[in-house]
């Protein structure tokens, strides 16, 4: 995580670590990052430790300025796919949409007042650095968010268990935000009139329901195929 953190140039502000149990290129990444001008301090193990929420952390850990954006910024970058979390609360879901987004080159998440804070160590961890590179907004308003994309130019695709349009079947070519709803409630009843339409995964009979990030993953990974099919024709 903090590799990443120092590669994608983030502002890392503490640099602590256990030199006693530091590898060889942990401590050269403490270096690496006093040479951008972060402070490094040398802890005891049980310090660090009582100082992390994980059980067995490792010898290295770090402050790091927060990176999310706001709408305008990101709107700046000119996204032509973006995802739109509503009201996800689970902080491993969370973490895994934004890896899963980034790998398929989306060009930013968009997390929702009432979603789990981007910040919770679990969603940190999730994202695998994956929160370093990617343009995050987070906190703002979902209706307003909606409007805001449909001005951007973007189609707004919801996601459903069932009833929606198979997902291969749609060009996700185009400028596109696909939104994300709650693990157990799934999209407000109340956004329908601010989406393009909803799409849907076929499963085998018997089958209830992906979990929210793993539908994510699969609907990322679609239009990436898309787009990466279109390039090649």
């Amino acid at each position: 995580m903090l590799r990443e953190a120092l590669r994608s140039g983030a502002t890392i502000e503490t640099v602590f670590i256990v030199r006693a149990t530091a590898n060889e290129a942990e401590r050269e990444l403490a270096t690496s990052c006093a040479e951008i001008g972060a402070r490094v301090l040398e802890l005891q193990a049980d310090v660090l430790a009582r100082a992390c929420d994980t059980v067995n952390p490792q010898p290295v850990a770090a402050t790091v300025r927060l990176v999310d954006r706001d709408m305008p910024a990101l709107r700046a970058l000119a996204p032509d796919l973006i995802l739109v979390c509503v009201n996800v609360r689970d902080p491993g879901n969370l973490g895994t949409i934004l890896r899963s987004a980034g790998a398929a080159g989306a060009g930013g998440v968009v997390c929702c007042a009432g979603s789990v804070d981007v910040y919770n160590p679990k969603v940190v961890r999730s994202t695998a650095g994956m929160l370093f590179h990617l343009p995050v907004v987070v906190g703002v308003d979902a209706g307003e968010v909606l409007d805001q994309v449909a001005e951007w130019g973007l189609q707004r695709w919801g996601t459903a268990v069932d009833h929606g349009r198979d997902y291969t079947e749609v060009d996700l070519r185009a400028p596109v935000a696909l939104v994300f709803g709650n693990e157990s409630n799934g999209l407000p009843d109340g956004f329908a009139g601010q989406l393009d339409g909803t799409l849907t995964i076929p499963m085998a009979e018997g089958a209830e329901s992906l979990n929210v990030a793993a539908t994510a993953a699969v609907m990322c990974f679609e239009a990436a195929r898309q787009r990466r099919v279109a390039a090649t024709a």
